[in-house]
C-alpha cells in the first residue's frame, strides 16, 4: 500500500465540505461559487449538478418581481364565465392552475384547478357556478425572496400565488415551476439575447425583442402607439392580440410592424422577431396551429 497521505479530493470528503458550507450563511459568494468549481474538477459532482447548485444560491438573491409573470401577461378566468368559455380556456393554454377573477384584474377572487371541473363536465350537470369550484389563492408581496417563497410553497403546498405590489394591487402571479426553473435553469438556444438590452437591432427593419419589454419603452423605440393603459409589456399586450399566448413561429401583423414569436412557454412570450413594414394592414394573424 502507498504511504501517502488520503486527500481530501475524494467525493465524501467534498460531500462533506459542501454539506458544512451550505449549512450556514455563506459569507463571500464567489467563494462559494469557487468552491463548487473547484469541486465539479475533481469530479464530485457533474456540470448539471455544479450549475443547479449555481440556480440554489441565485434564488436566495432573486425576488418575486424579478421571476413573476406580468400582470399583463397572466392567463386568468372570469367568475361569471359559463362553463364552455372556461373549459375553452383551458385547452387554449394547457395550464392545470389560473386565477379568477371578478370585475378586474386586480380583483383575485381565487384559484381553479382545471381537475376540479373533470368530473362535473363528466356528470354533465346541469348547474354550474364556477365560485363552487374555488379554492383559496395564495397572496404574496412582490418583494419577498424567491427562497422564502419556496419554503412557503413546500410548507402550504400551493403551487402558485398572486404577487402585490406596494400599493395593494396585483403585479403578476408566480408559480412552485417558475421558481424551479430558477434552479434548473433554462437551455440557451439561438435566439438569445447577448445583451443587458430588451430590445437588439439588426438592421433598420428587423429587431430581436424581449417579451417582458416595457410598452412605454416598445413605443419609444419603435415610434408606435399600442396601448399602454391596459398593458404593461409588449409580450402582454400581443397574448391579448392572439387571445392565449401563442407558440414559436407564428405571426402577427400590427400596424406597421410584424411580429414573430422565437420563444415561448406556456405561459408567456420570451422572445420575439420584430420587423418594420410598408404596408398597414389591420392587425391580421398566422393561423390557430392544428
Amino acid at each position: 500500500m502507498s504511504g501517502d497521505t488520503p486527500t481530501d479530493t475524494t467525493a465524501p470528503g467534498w460531500l462533506e465540505r459542501i454539506g458544512q458550507l451550505l449549512g450556514r450563511e455563506p459569507r463571500d459568494r464567489s467563494a462559494v461559487l469557487s468552491f463548487l468549481d473547484e469541486a465539479f474538477a475533481n469530479g464530485v459532482f457533474d456540470q448539471q449538478a455544479r450549475d443547479m447548485l449555481r440556480g440554489v444560491l441565485r434564488v436566495s438573491e432573486l425576488s418575486v418581481a424579478d421571476v413573476m409573470i406580468p400582470h399583463g401577461q397572466m392567463i386568468v378566468v372570469h367568475e361569471e364565465d359559463p362553463l364552455p368559455k372556461v373549459l375553452a380556456t383551458i385547452v387554449d393554454s394547457g395550464h392545470s392552475r389560473y386565477p379568477v377573477i371578478g370585475a378586474s384584474r386586480d380583483q383575485v377572487v381565487g384559484l381553479l384547478l382545471a381537475k376540479d371541473l373533470l368530473a362535473h363536465y363528466l356528470e354533465r350537470a346541469r348547474h354550474f357556478g364556477l365560485r363552487d369550484f374555488l379554492r383559496p389563492m395564495l397572496f404574496v408581496p412582490e418583494t419577498k425572496a424567491l427562497n422564502v417563497l419556496l419554503r412557503e410553497f413546500r410548507s402550504t403546498r400551493n403551487h402558485m400565488a398572486i404577487a402585490i405590489d406596494e400599493f395593494g394591487g396585483v403585479a403578476g402571479l408566480i408559480t412552485l415551476e417558475d421558481v424551479l426553473e430558477e434552479i434548473v435553469g433554462e437551455i440557451d438556444d439561438e435566439y438569445d439575447i447577448e445583451t443587458e438590452g430588451n430590445i437588439l437591432e439588426h438592421s433598420r427593419e428587423r429587431f430581436t425583442v424581449r417579451g417582458l419589454t416595457g410598452l412605454e419603452e416598445f413605443n419609444r423605440h419603435f415610434g408606435a402607439g399600442l396601448p399602454e393603459k391596459d398593458f404593461d409589456t409588449i409580450g402582454g399586450f400581443l397574448v391579448d392580440q392572439w387571445g392565449r399566448v401563442p407558440t414559436r413561429g407564428e405571426t402577427l401583423v400590427f400596424g406597421t410592424l410584424g411580429f414573430r414569436v422565437l420563444r415561448a412557454d406556456r405561459r408567456r412570450i420570451q422572445l420575439l422577431e420584430v420587423r418594420r413594414i410598408k404596408a398597414a394592414p389591420a392587425a391580421q394573424k398566422s393561423p390557430d396551429p392544428a
